[in-house]
């Protein structure tokens, strides 16, 4: 059966119509949640305490005294350093801030560790859960337009090539970006159903980036680069430094704030685009933001971690246990529910033997349960 086609003046119309507040309020309106109080504090609180008690596990424990003491022994060096610099401005170029063992552990080695687990954590749920109210599919993650396949090709080429970290970590944002850009272009180019037609263009780049892959693989040396490209793939924290922190920052917030502003608007889509459109909603750009926002925070977050599987597929459904089905309080719920998800995983895999376990392989197998269980009791409250 043909597509019923469009009124190309009422497109126009809908695409430039701007949302009043009434309108806005309406489409909130329908997916109104009371989210209780203490459900907002069980939250607050499983953030905390994995925030503050991954600071004290690690081959080097500490208690919280031994924490509190080396913070505010740190922050008084840095107080002291920065009036310093004021007296004497050619001290910035040093830079260097004298710090004992437990300062370096915490402020060199483990901060940067968890900040950039829970930034991973929140990118992928979030990232999961906008693709699932974009598609209106509960199956669906943030690989789905080849996002982590782009990014696996593009870091195993860096990896063959003998190339430096950085360079590793820029071939692999680079690789998920183009193979969603061309996921969206082939999209373009067949002019079929948008949604479909998205998910069988992911299919097909995802397959392409994947034999390159496979291909990187085997044309690698077996003694040197395979056992280098393999263990990449499985997605490690373990080389995290305050590098990586910074290099991730500006890509996560500017991914983070448009899906979170796209919240809405994944509320009236999960509609159906007639209903969306008929609300004043622009359903193609709408879908562009969300993909390149998506795209944005998954590819920075493979190309600093590796593969990190089942994230972005089973904690919009435990959030969505949670709050509900609003995306409004879906999304924010899914970011801090994933940072804590994925810090306690992280910390068993630096814990449970002496060698730290790839994290990729840990949340393969912690997922696969977890996602049975809520999948099991939530979906038929999936929207």
């Amino acid at each position: 059966m043909s597509e019923p086609t469009s009124d190309p003046t009422l497109d126009q119309e809908v695409n430039d119509h701007v949302l009043t507040q009434e309108e806005m309020d309406e489409a909130n309106q329908m997916f109104k949640a009371h989210i209780p109080l203490n459900r907002k504090l069980l939250i607050a609180a499983a953030v905390l305490i994995a925030f503050f008690g991954s600071f004290m596990l690690g081959q080097f424990t500490m208690t919280p005294g031994e924490i509190f003491q080396a913070t505010g022994s740190y922050l008084q060096k840095v107080f002291d350093f920065v009036i310093a610099c004021f007296q004497d401005p050619s001290l910035i170029k040093e830079g260097a801030i004298p710090m004992d063992k437990a300062e370096r552990v915490l402020f060199n080695i483990r901060l940067p560790r968890i900040l950039v687990v829970m930034a991973v954590g929140a990118a992928l749920s979030v990232a999961g859960a906008s693709y699932q109210g974009m598609f209106k599919n509960p199956l669906t993650s943030p690989d789905l337009l080849g996002a982590s396949a782009g990014a696996s090709l593009g870091a195993c080429i860096a990896l063959l090539c003998n190339m430096s970290g950085e360079m590793v970590q820029l071939f692999a944002f680079l690789g998920g970006m183009t193979a969603v850009g061309l996921a969206v272009w082939l999209n373009k180019a067949v002019d079929y159903d948008p949604t479909l037609g998205l998910v069988l263009a992911g299919i097909l780049v995802g397959t392409l980036f994947q034999s390159g892959t496979s291909l990187v693989k085997f044309m690698a040396d077996a003694d040197d680069k395979l056992p280098t490209i393999t263990f990449w793939l499985m997605g490690s924290f373990a080389n995290i430094n305050k590098r990586d922190f910074w290099i991730i920052v500006i890509p996560m917030l500017l991914g983070f704030v448009t899906l979170l502003l796209q919240s809405w608007k994944l509320n009236v889509l999960s509609f159906g685009d007639e209903e969306a459109r008929a609300m004043g909603v622009n359903t193609k750009r709408t879908r562009l933001l969300v993909i390149f926002a998506s795209t944005l925070i998954t590819s920075t977050s493979v190309a600093v971690a590796g593969i990190v599987g089942w994230i972005g597929l089973v904690i919009p459904h435990l959030a969505r246990a949670v709050v509900g089905p609003n995306y409004k309080v879906l999304l924010p719920t899914s970011m801090f529910i994933g940072a804590v998800y994925l810090l306690l995983v992280d910390n068993i895999a630096r814990l449970i033997a002496t060698v730290e376990i790839p994290i990729g392989i840990l949340t393969a197998i912690l997922g696969v349960p977890f996602f049975i269980v809520i999948f099991k009791h939530n979906m038929k409250g999936w929207r």
